[in-house]
């Protein structure tokens, strides 16, 4: 869910709104004069390549190299 308040508001309750946004993983816009102007979201820690593939691990097969660069490939095509 995402909240709007004015900055007003937040700089008056900051913290209590922070621990709320924290326990309820709620986004939050901040307006000024009804206008967004800033958003605050809960933070993601980044995931390393083998977390995010790990349900198809395995299943895979690559027939060449994946980390190769494709720069020529598209030079070749102009």
């Amino acid at each position: 869910m995402t909240i709007t308040m004015s900055k007003t508001k937040l700089k008056t309750h900051m913290l209590r709104i922070f621990r709320e946004l924290e326990e309820n993983g709620d986004d939050l816009i901040v307006t000024d004069r009804d206008r967004p102007i800033l958003r605050v979201v809960q933070f993601q820690p980044k995931i390393t390549v083998e977390e995010a593939f790990a349900d198809i691990y395995g299943q895979i097969e690559f027939l060449e190299d994946p980390n190769t660069p494709t720069s020529d490939d598209w030079q070749d095509l102009s």
